[in-house]
């Protein structure tokens, strides 16, 4: 078990996630901002979280929601103003909390001043800061087919797009607007480790990496193999490419080098197995703290993400008790449930209607109790719920327009693209922070850029900070568990019940304290079939039943469990 040290603040620590254009609004446009965020602040204090996460801020067309910068080093005046940022830091810093950014560097804006000197000539200086590649040898430019590989795009169509002055195409992963850097080149790891330290120097407490398990690509570009229609899988051929640890490794010696004590970095890797988040994540090897996973995210579709299944709680358990075991000696897991690109868990995992409330503080202790580090994405210590879509101009995000056009063209059913895309689309997670029950939710004061969802009028944090008994208390109770209790943070872990499709169960223990969790993840009363010889004089820590409903104080737990109910456990042994 890895041992307690300074350096290992992060920990014990809970991250909060904000949206900033979805967050609080200041100004009345309809789009969210640092001074709306600075004016909440309250809010995250009482919670008790340690760290925010700022989506980016950065100058951008917006494209991609922020994703496609256009500018590393400023703020976009949609957000506010760098002095609005470094009065943001100044009012974390002096609630004890720190700032996290959003590091993006798979890729740019295409209209960022690298790539616009880029694309102006083949002979330009900044050429090989980004993939350029003539038409593949044997076809006509600009023809389908001639692209130089025939990899698929994360946003549907070709990864690569024509320039029509030169002939030659671009790499780019996800949006053609957001062409991919050449890590190749060293004069672009450069401009980034530079970038880098401006905001370290500037008081930043850490980054965390949007999707930096792509900045390595095998050199050769070589076609992938096409799984349907005509287009190829590239994922073998940039995800933990080559020189990724080597990347990763240049990026902490030049950068976070005697700095790593104080800030946190976490990497964003899809694909990413457990034998490579080891590498990624072991102290020795100095690259980043810890990664996120999305193995767990995908146990609910099977080839794509629009493929839906129907939840299956032993898939889940199989794939967080493997990532726990595996992480155990060496490395550290984060832990979470919802971010800006996945819908809400409640309509996802647990149960939106009836037992809202429940299932979210269920899903909320099953989470905050395993090893690793937490992340609460902003509304989900509310209980906040998918949107009610209706149509496809109801939808914003580029992903989920781009899904459905090519699946139409496809020939696909309109309305089951529709149903999956109301499921899972990242616009789900995008509906403005409900903070009151008056119109637009306390959120603006002006026509907010994506609708309310209409549950604001109960799902609010005015209503819950007042309710004792609410989600966001219950994720407050469970955020001062971890700060106080040692073993939630470094405590061993045990999978319970491998193959209970109701009843999900774990230990953890540290030195002569255990914990027993069991969460029931359904609408029905259960019993759980666990020994519990041993456990009949154990304290109640936490629990989200109505007194006298399930498990109580000074009341030995029989096994017996209530719709949706989960409870921690605590003993000496």
């Amino acid at each position: 078990m890895t041992s307690r040290t300074d350096e290992d603040w992060w920990r014990t620590a809970v991250v909060y996630q904000v949206y900033p254009r979805s967050f609080a609004d200041s100004d009345g446009d309809g789009i969210g901002d640092l001074r709306g965020l600075i004016g909440r602040l309250d809010h995250l204090e009482q919670l008790g979280v340690d760290v925010v996460w700022l989506s980016p801020i950065y100058p951008s067309p917006q494209d991609d929601a922020g994703y496609d910068i256009s500018d590393y080093q400023d703020v976009d005046p949609t957000f506010g103003t760098l002095a609005d940022l470094d009065e943001l830091l100044a009012a974390l810093h002096r609630r004890g909390m720190r700032l996290m950014m959003d590091l993006v560097v798979n890729h740019t804006s295409d209209e960022h001043p690298w790539f616009v000197e880029s694309r102006s000539s083949p002979d330009s200086p900044k050429r090989d800061w980004y993939w350029w590649r003539p038409p593949r040898k044997g076809t006509v430019g600009g023809t389908p087919g001639a692209e130089p590989t025939n990899w698929e795009s994360f946003f549907s169509g070709p990864a690569w797009t024509r320039d029509e002055e030169s002939g030659d195409y671009y790499l780019h992963l996800f949006s053609r607007k957001q062409p991919d850097l050449n890590w190749e080149n060293p004069e672009v790891r450069d401009a980034v480790y530079s970038m880098m330290r401006w905001w370290l120097d500037r008081g930043v407490d850490g980054f965390r990496m949007d999707v930096i398990n792509l900045i390595s690509k095998d050199v050769d570009l070589p076609d992938g193999i096409v799984r349907a229609g005509v287009l190829g899988d590239g994922t073998p051929h940039v995800m933990n490419g080559p020189r990724i640890h080597e990347f990763l490794a240049e990026m902490h010696r030049e950068v976070l080098h005697g700095r790593d004590r104080k800030i946190l970095t976490v990497g964003e890797m899809p694909g990413v197995t457990i034998e490579e988040a080891q590498l990624f994540t072991d102290p020795d090897r100095r690259e980043v703290d810890m990664v996120f996973t999305f193995e767990h995210m995908g146990v609910d579709h099977a080839h794509t993400k629009w493929d839906l299944l129907p939840f299956d709680l032993v898939a889940l358990r199989t794939v967080l008790g493997r990532w726990q075991e595996g992480l155990a000696e060496v490395g550290w897991n984060s832990l979470y449930w919802n971010n800006h690109d996945q819908p809400r868990v409640v309509s996802r995992f647990g149960d939106a209607g009836r037992w809202r409330e429940r299932s979210a503080t269920l899903l909320g202790t099953v989470l905050h109790l395993h090893r690793g580090t937490p992340y609460v994405y902003q509304g989900e210590e509310l209980g906040m719920t998918n949107y009610p879509f209706v149509g496809i101009e109801d939808f914003r995000d580029i992903e989920s327009l781009n899904h459905h056009r090519a699946a139409v063209e496809l020939g696909a059913d309109p309305e089951q693209v529709l149903a999956a895309l109301r499921s899972r689309s990242r616009d789900n997670a995008r509906t403005p922070m409900q903070w009151d029950a008056s119109p637009h939710a306390g959120f603006t004061t002006g026509t907010p850029w994506l609708p309310v969802n209409p549950d604001h009028t109960e799902v609010n944090a005015e209503a819950a900070t007042a309710d004792h008994g609410s989600v966001f208390h219950h994720y407050r109770r469970l955020i001062e568990l971890r700060h106080t209790d040692p073993v939630v943070a470094h405590g061993d872990f045990t999978m319970l019940l491998a193959d209970d499709g109701t009843v999900y169960a774990f230990t953890r223990s540290l030195d002569d304290v255990e914990l027993l969790v069991a969460a029931n993840f359904s609408g029905e009363r259960v019993r759980a079939d666990l020994d519990l010889t041993g456990w009949a004089d154990a304290e109640l820590v936490l629990g989200n039943v109505e007194p006298g409903a399930g498990a109580g104080p000074g009341m030995p737990w029989e096994g017996n469990l209530e719709p949706w109910e989960a409870l921690v456990l605590r003993r000496r042994r």
